[in-house]
């Protein structure tokens, strides 16, 4: 007779074995992402490649055709600038395995960015493996649980953690030959991501509350902002009713729709600035 642990481990091991068999083949995130779910359940992956100066790269996801829109496109248009996996990514660009409690602000739960994606999506708990390729670009898998399923136990993010180094290798060794090459200008042309950034409220807002806007978003307290910033938490109390006041909005959401709309304004060819009528 064999024991769970023991099962477990063999079904760990067959999914490995074919996932590195799959290396080379179109086959392969399915298969590596198969490995990922013998040591721990998870129903959704989102695959895409980083370079940390334009959009993300999609490679691959399971989503289902009819929640394309709302997962991955808003995802892609936009909503990644405020995702705290990428936060963390554009920090310091680890090889690594995060949960989404390593990341997140301390309000997150209570962002518009929870509220107005994750909810939307019904995404209960997120984890995400962030690789190095030998170009320099990251992989990010990101991986999920869905309403009225339990989060990520500390079983869970230990044995991902655990098998990060041969997940990382099979990964490096399939995408060995920068394949997925990122279209577009080289990174010296400018940096498009921070430059979407700056621009959000340009014509409304000063740099400083531009700022502050972005960590609202992210999902930051009064009191966390302030210690980013270096200023009282009054004085960000103060920074927020004139960003509300300025930008004619009462609301995260509000503020939220205005971030995407910019973004979209950014991408017809227009500055990024507050679309008329705001």
């Amino acid at each position: 007779m064999y024991d769970a642990k023991t099962m477990t481990d063999c079904a760990e091991e067959i999914a490995l074995a074919q996932a590195i068999g799959a290396i080379g083949t179109a086959d392969f995130v399915p298969r590596a992402t198969d490995y990922l779910r013998a040591v721990a359940p998870f129903p959704g992956c989102f695959l895409t490649l980083l370079d940390g100066t334009r959009p993300p790269l999609h490679i691959y996801d399971n989503v289902r055709v009819e929640r394309r829109s709302a997962v991955i496109d808003r995802y892609l248009d936009g909503a990644y600038l405020l995702d705290p996996f990428y936060t963390a990514y554009r920090a310091s660009r680890p090889c690594a395995f995060l949960h989404l409690s390593d990341v997140a602000p301390d309000r997150f739960s209570q962002s518009t960015y929870s509220r107005e994606y994750y909810n939307s999506i019904r995404l209960e708990d997120e984890a995400a493996f962030l690789i190095d390729l030998p170009s320099g670009k990251h992989l990010f898998y990101s991986i999920g649980r869905l309403d009225g399923q339990p989060r990520f136990s500390a079983r869970d993010v230990r044995g991902f953690r655990r098998i990060l180094p041969v997940f990382a290798a099979m990964n490096r060794r399939h995408f060995a030959d920068d394949a997925y090459a990122v279209p577009g200008p080289e990174v010296a042309v400018g940096n498009e991501i921070d430059q979407a950034m700056a621009r959000f409220g340009a014509d409304a807002l000063t740099d400083r509350e531009r700022e502050i806007a972005i960590l609202v978003l992210k999902g930051h307290s009064s009191k966390s902002i302030a210690m980013a910033t270096g200023i009282a938490p009054g004085t960000v109390k103060i920074h927020r009713k004139n960003i509300y006041r300025k930008l004619k909005i009462s609301s995260q959401s509000e503020l939220f729709a205005l971030f995407l709309r910019a973004l979209a304004d950014r991408d017809r060819g227009g500055a990024g600035a507050i679309p008329a009528g705001v």
